[in-house]
């Protein structure tokens, strides 16, 4: 009886630990099941030198301010751990650079400040951008509508309360700026937050894009103060402390079924655990292709995931600087370093192994104590599309081929801004596809989860998230399931799937 539990986690990544804590605190019997030695998966940090690196976060969107909170706020706040975790909130939402094209452009927090901003580097936009702030404001608004009623449409109520949500539902990026005739610099340069979704503006849906854009210009953007890890830290604790286990070394090497239903999982060590509910933190491209029999899975599983496309692929590197950040000339917390502003040839760009464009985050210019006295912390963050990477590096090249790239975008970093950092590198280190499919469990070190474009889309994975529950009582969660990748999804993915395992539970009674 000890190994019988309410409901199993596999994985406790962000969203994982979200699904179990919010479980846990609704009387059920948890055990979350996790490969690694700590929680959180990439975010964690790490200590090279005298400098500690968090793993992958730069910015938290949707979790705003006590005066104006975010979704992320407002789930922490039912978690109970709102006053657990110190936050700061990002002094700039980007500064753009181009490389090739004169591009240096820095935009501020703020809708109306943005506008204005945006109105002195391109007269003549601000009608339109005012117009796209409404519309993107009303599309968050009804995607939070549908992911509450669990995909369930009321037409009637849709029309009557976002009636232009419906117009341009099904429009990508660029045909909807086209619709609003905004000048192309504008379009150029607010569709510069593409690269965190990993489409172009030609391929990306409107409602996605524009929902996330208007939640992080209004609400800004927020970093805890001890890094990533004191999240992943404070939800473990919480589990534990109300009850749940979590198990660490403990890789799951089948989910059990008994009557085709699910029944439990088996380590790697030979334990059982049952449960009659699973909920896996790991991609269904894993979980279907390594974790279930293959005669139990349904074969309009394995056609739809086989027919999804991985998502960009992670490449980082992380600098300790022995010079401070003012001394250096770095003014910013995040520089978006690109080869074009136009996304469609930056995604093309990044198609390429010679990709050099980058997201750069100085942590300092928001933690001033974030390192020592007199130095810095740097994060480079770029994505490569496609097989790219792995058909251009082999084992036999691997470490030349990951330090010649990651210095091509230092390179790149010094000739587009000016400032030179190379002479004050203290430590590096570099994290490729390979890590992130190592330590994270991505497959590919696609970080991105699978690529959102067409009916892959935010919206259509929405209105169809419980005909995509093809195993009874098997959810998932995380950057691979209907929310889509980045922090804030992930996070509010774990809350989704926690609310839809206790309304399958309830179901059973």
């Amino acid at each position: 009886m000890d190994n019988k539990y309410d409901v199993i986690v596999i994985g406790a990544g962000n969203a994982g630990l979200v699904s179990a804590l919010e479980l846990v605190k609704c009387g059920k019997k948890v055990l979350v099941l996790e490969k690694g030695n700590i929680p959180g998966g990439f975010a964690t940090s790490f200590i090279r030198g005298r400098f500690e690196f968090d793993a992958s976060l730069h910015s938290l969107c949707e979790y705003g301010t006590d005066e104006h909170p975010g979704e992320v706020y407002k789930l922490f706040e039912k978690l109970g751990i709102i006053d657990k975790i110190s936050f700061v909130t990002i002094p700039e939402a980007f500064h753009v650079y181009a490389m090739d094209e004169n591009v240096d452009y820095k935009l501020p927090f703020g809708i109306l400040e943005f506008m204005e901003q945006m109105e002195n580097i391109v007269p003549g936009s601000y009608d339109s951008l005012k117009k796209f702030f409404v519309l993107a404001e009303e599309s968050r608004e009804a995607l939070a509508y549908l992911e509450e009623n669990k995909g369930l449409v009321d037409q009637n109520y849709l029309k009557k309360n976002f009636p232009d949500f419906l117009k341009v539902s099904t429009h990508t990026v660029e045909k909807v700026f086209d619709s609003l005739k905004m000048p192309k610099r504008a379009k150029e340069i607010l569709g510069t937050y593409w690269v965190y979704l990993g489409s172009p503006t030609s391929k990306l849906s409107f409602v996605h894009f524009a929902s996330m854009v208007v939640s992080y210009i209004s609400k800004g953007a927020q970093i805890p103060y001890k890094k990533s890890h004191e999240i992943s830290m404070t939800l473990a604790e919480e589990i534990e402390k109300l009850g749940g286990e979590i198990k660490y070394f403990s890789f799951v090497k089948e989910i059990l079924f008994k009557e085709k239903k699910v029944a439990g999982v088996l380590l790697t060590n030979g334990e059982i655990y049952e449960a009659d509910h699973v909920i896996s933190n790991v991609s269904p491209t894993f979980v279907y292709g390594n974790m279930i029999p293959k005669p139990m899975v349904p074969k309009e599983a394995m056609k739809l995931t086989n027919s999804r496309v991985l998502g960009a692929k992670g490449f980082s590197i992380y600098l300790g600087l022995n010079q401070s950040a003012k001394d250096l000339g770095l003014e910013d917390y995040n520089y978006i370093i690109c080869e074009s502003i136009d996304s469609n040839k930056e995604y093309q760009n990044k198609s390429s192994i010679k990709n050099c464009s980058s997201i750069v985050n100085v942590l300092n210019n928001a933690i001033p104590s974030c390192s020592p006295k007199g130095t810095t912390i740097m994060t480079f963050t770029s994505l490569f599309m496609g097989e790219v990477f792995s058909k251009n590096v082999t084992e036999k090249n691997y470490f030349d081929m990951k330090s010649k790239i990651a210095e091509n975008m230092i390179d790149a970093f010094e000739r587009t801004t000016g400032i030179v950092i190379k002479p004050y590198i203290e430590e590096i280190e570099i994290a490729t596809p390979v890590t992130f499919a190592r330590y994270g469990g991505h497959p590919d070190g696609a970080i991105l989860g699978y690529k959102a474009t067409g009916m892959d889309n935010l919206l259509p994975r929405l209105l169809t998230m419980d005909s995509e529950n093809y195993i009874p009582n098997l959810r998932f969660c995380g950057g691979f399931d209907v929310k889509l990748s980045g922090y804030h999804a992930t996070y509010l993915s774990g809350d989704l799937s926690a609310r839809l395992t206790l309304r399958d539970m309830k179901g059973e009674e």
